[in-house]
């Protein structure tokens, strides 16, 4: 059987991930996902930009989806990468860009964080943050 987050700790990775928007002072879109990129928490911090709620959303699930991190999709992502084209697969919801990280444990990715609505590495601090929360459960 594949461990999967609990409701405990993705309240506790969208507090830790909000806690640090609030510090960048920046608002933001938080999403956690299970291992196979299904939503099980979400949260729009008052004044976070509404079209990033579903990219949010999305970074998560990419990250679930690849079991890496979005940023490092990037370049591969890019015209002459291995993967050239890659955000354009499965409906779009594919992210090639930061804020979306996997929760692993015991080397196995149990779910995922994404946030949205900030600059890159604004998105990137407040999901690790959240992360960071998780990892110091297990």
């Amino acid at each position: 059987m594949v461990e999967e987050l609990t409701l405990s700790e993705t309240k506790t990775i969208l507090d830790a991930a909000e806690e640090k928007a609030l510090e960048l002072d920046v608002p933001l879109n938080l999403a956690v996902t299970n291992s196979e990129g299904n939503l099980l928490g979400f949260r729009r911090m008052d004044g976070a930009k509404l079209v990033a709620s579903s990219i949010a959303q999305d970074k998560a699930y990419t990250a679930a989806a690849v079991k890496k991190p979005t940023h490092e999709l990037k370049e591969a992502a890019e015209p002459g990468g291995d993967v050239y084209g890659l955000q354009s697969t499965d409906g779009g919801r594919v992210v090639v860009f930061g804020g979306g990280f996997p929760a692993v444990h015991d080397g196995v990715v149990v779910g995922a964080v994404g946030a949205s609505g900030g600059a890159v590495e604004e998105d990137m601090a407040a999901s690790r943050a959240g992360l960071d929360a998780f990892e110091s459960l297990r």
